[in-house]
């Protein structure tokens, strides 16, 4: 069984020791397997060529061939409905999420309540941030065991393919991972944008968890008290893609799905880069004006025992330009075991994934980096 070889061996800790080391088949989790290299380092360092542990194989490279044509984009819902008697009716509002959750697993949203001047306040907020010196960011640098701060991996396998960019990745809620301390300190008005920000968002999600569990016919707060109602987990990670000398060779990020329950993507407005994957090609996704982009993360699959799928995404570089854009992940309560929903099991329809919480799911990527969907695949139970 594949989620064995993930499990926290447990024997392997000395409780003589003061800094206890968490072993994985990957390696430690404690710290990286290798120094780190900042991306933006490397772009900084005008090469003319790629280091090779960018360069993807060539199945893996975002070859033109396999592009949808240009005019595709993912569904675009208008939600003014939902917060008020303009725009239009509940009902067609929720049909178009139904619809896109089924096909897609990929749809932006506009009119959703958030303050566009919020949206371009967090976005450049984090530019600025991006913008300073590495070494200046090095203070808030990560490690393995939480993620939390300055990052430029995901995966703990020393040697392994690497994806070109650096990011930052911090905690929303619940409210005891909330630190102020492990946020950045600059741009000044950076911490309360995010806080404000991180707000709005808890928000829309909730909003958007109602429409899901109503449109599978069960209670609009179904799917909210799955994830442990008041006391979900959130975090941002924010992803800087610094210009890149051979774009046709690597990626910002590699194909996965989110293992997390849903997740708000607000991009760069300026720059392309996030490719979804419909059937076997690749979709540019053009970003609408002040437009989130939502998709349904592994727990959301695993919760609707796969009506509603998580789908496989990636990002593309650029040689010309940087893109900045912030992933904001809303996610059940840690601790307590996802499994699908007894309302949507049967004899005819019996549940397709075992109970597993999301602190042992989350491992899978966390210790092998973007599989694809190999980690929720892997996690089907035995017929």
């Amino acid at each position: 069984n594949k989620m064995n070889k993930n499990k926290i061996n447990k024997n392997k800790m000395n409780k003589n020791k003061i800094d206890v080391k968490i072993e994985t088949k990957k390696g430690s989790m404690d710290e990286w397997p290798e120094p780190i290299v900042r991306v933006q380092s490397l772009a900084e360092s005008n090469l003319s060529s790629l280091p090779d542990r960018y360069i993807k194989p060539a199945s893996l490279r975002p070859t033109t061939t396999e592009d949808a044509p240009t005019a595709t984009n993912i569904p675009i819902i208008d939600l003014e409905g939902l917060f008020s008697e303009e725009g239009l009716s509940d009902d067609v509002i929720m049909a178009r999420i139904s619809e896109a959750c089924r096909g897609w697993g990929f749809f932006q949203v506009v009119n959703h309540g958030v303050k566009p001047e919020l949206m371009d306040a967090a976005r450049e907020n984090w530019r600025e941030f991006f913008h300073m010196p590495v070494n200046a960011k090095e203070t808030y640098s990560n490690s393995p065991r939480t993620y939390e701060g300055y990052g430029s991996r995901l995966g703990v396998e020393k040697g392994a393919s690497l994806d070109w960019s650096d990011y930052y990745f911090l905690h929303l809620l619940p409210h005891h991972l909330k630190d102020f301390n492990k946020w950045p300190s600059f741009p000044p008005t950076i911490r309360e944008v995010i806080d404000e920000y991180g707000e709005e968002l808890v928000k829309l999600s909730g909003r958007i968890m109602r429409v899901l569990s109503t449109n599978l016919g069960l209670k609009e707060d179904k799917f909210q008290e799955a994830f442990g109602g008041e006391n979900i987990g959130a975090c941002l990670r924010v992803n800087y893609y610094p210009k890149c000398p051979r774009p046709e060779l690597a990626l910002g990020l590699s194909p996965h799905s989110d293992p997390g329950g849903m997740t708000i993507l607000l991009p760069d407005d300026q720059v392309f880069g996030l490719q979804v994957r419909k059937d076997d090609t690749w979709i540019t996704v053009k970003p609408h004006p002040h437009a989130f982009i939502v998709n349904i993360g592994d727990q959301i699959q695993i919760l609707s025992n796969s009506t509603y799928k998580s789908v496989e995404h990636r990002v593309i570089v650029n040689s010309d330009k940087e893109r900045v854009s912030l992933a904001f992940f809303y996610n059940p309560k840690s601790d307590i075991p996802i499994q699908p929903l007894q309302e949507l099991v049967s004899t005819h329809n019996p549940p397709l994934y075992p109970p597993m919480t999301f602190d042992q799911y989350r491992l899978f990527i966390r210790t092998q980096g973007p599989q694809g969907k190999s980690h929720v695949e892997s996690h089907i139970s035995p017929r």
